[in-house]
């Protein structure tokens, strides 16, 4: 693991971004779309094509919005599940120094998507109160496997999301800004979240993964119902339950989620982490 950490301390010192200095947080933000249709979660259904393309657009930065709020709520997770699992490591070893490095990434990550999010719409956004307390209690109880695998989800699926959007000229600038600062470093941290997941797996028995299985799929299913919940609709004036029901029925949408996270899958496959009531969740997720 230290070969692994020493690499990836080198690409950081080469390759770690600043959004403080590289966004000129000043500029004027235009009326583009806040993520690339494609991936609304209304995107496909008989409700978006009844709606104008500027009420599309403001849909898209609002769903957008709502997807980095939940990206800041599990990197807060996420700081404390990684300086939990350092804390007693060597200071000198460049497994503990990649952590704090990871630490340190999130929070610029973090600040960047509030000051983003409060650049492109009104108000702001956050899990629902039962997530929070769900998170609550996961960065305080998960260890090992569960916890880097759950890490490796997270960011999985949302780096899917943003490979597409930074590459979209119909995405607003500030957004592709950000989420290609973001691709850039989060690769680095699912390597890292990858050989962690692997080597904390070494040797478990049948029951362990099981249990592991199931704890990583639920938080999977806690992260991605978290992305985009009713006050995005309620907030661009559309009919919540109308939205929700389709949202909810977007065999598209559930489509490329799916198709996009088969690396995932078959990642957690390989590890035996795709046992039958994991692989349920993650159905029920989208994911699988």
């Amino acid at each position: 693991m230290n070969e692994t950490a020493q690499r990836l301390l080198g690409s950081a010192s080469r390759l770690s971004r600043d959004p403080e200095t590289e966004i000129d947080w000043d500029a004027p933000v235009g009326d583009g779309y806040g993520m690339s249709p494609e991936w609304s979660t209304l995107y496909g259904t008989p409700y978006w094509d009844e709606l104008t393309e500027a009420q599309q657009r403001e849909l898209t930065r609002h769903e957008s919005a709502s997807v980095a709020t939940t990206g800041i709520w599990f990197e807060l997770i996420l700081q404390q599940l990684v300086l939990r699992d350092v804390y007693d490591k060597p200071a000198r070893s460049a497994e503990f120094q990649w952590a704090l490095t990871e630490i340190a990434d999130e929070c610029r990550h973090s600040i960047m998507f509030a000051r983003a999010t409060e650049r492109m719409v009104e108000p702001a956004y956050r899990p629902r109160w039962p997530a929070r307390e769900l998170g609550r209690m996961f960065k305080t109880v998960a260890t090992g496997e569960s916890a880097y695998a759950a890490i490796l989800v997270a960011e999985e699926v949302l780096d899917v999301m943003q490979r597409d959007w930074m590459r979209d000229r119909r995405v607003e600038p500030l957004v592709r800004t950000v989420n290609h600062i973001h691709v850039v470093e989060e690769s680095r941290h699912m390597v890292f979240a990858r050989e962690e997941t692997r080597e904390r797996l070494a040797g478990a028995g049948r029951g362990r993964r099981w249990v592991s299985a199931l704890v990583i799929a639920i938080a999977a299913d806690m992260i991605v119902s978290s992305m985009v919940g009713p006050a995005v609709y309620a907030n661009v004036g559309l009919d919540v339950d109308r939205a929700v029901r389709e949202a909810r029925r977007n065999e598209h949408h559930r489509s490329l989620l799916r198709t996009s996270c088969a690396n995932l899958m078959d990642f957690l496959g390989s590890l035996g982490l795709l046992t039958p009531a994991a692989s349920r969740v993650y159905r029920r997720t989208g994911l699988l």
